[in-house]
């Protein structure tokens, strides 16, 4: 697929990008390029492959779910101007 100077322009408008005029012909090569590559990579037969979360074969070091902190709950809420049930409770804001 091959873009035009008018498309990249046209683009560009909707983007609302600035785009310098001297600069219009090299990002129709580049943009084509990009597009020319997608179609390559849409036309390649993909059945049977997998698809995959990274592209190196890696798993992700999970730690422990283990409780590192002592519960201060009562603490904080001791100090709070109020609670209920468990709950800080805030003034209504929104009417």
């Amino acid at each position: 697929m091959s873009l035009t100077a008018s498309d990249v322009k046209k683009i560009a408008h909707l983007a609302r990008l600035g785009i310098d005029e001297l600069d219009i012909e090299a990002y129709t090569h580049d943009l084509s390029g990009m597009l020319n590559l997608m179609v390559q990579m849409s036309d390649l037969n993909t059945d049977g492959i997998e698809p995959m979360a990274h592209p190196m074969e890696q798993g992700q070091r999970l730690r422990t779910d283990e409780v590192t902190e002592r519960d201060q709950h009562k603490q904080f809420q001791a100090i709070a101007p109020q609670v209920d049930s468990g709950l800080y409770l805030v003034p209504k804001v929104i009417e």
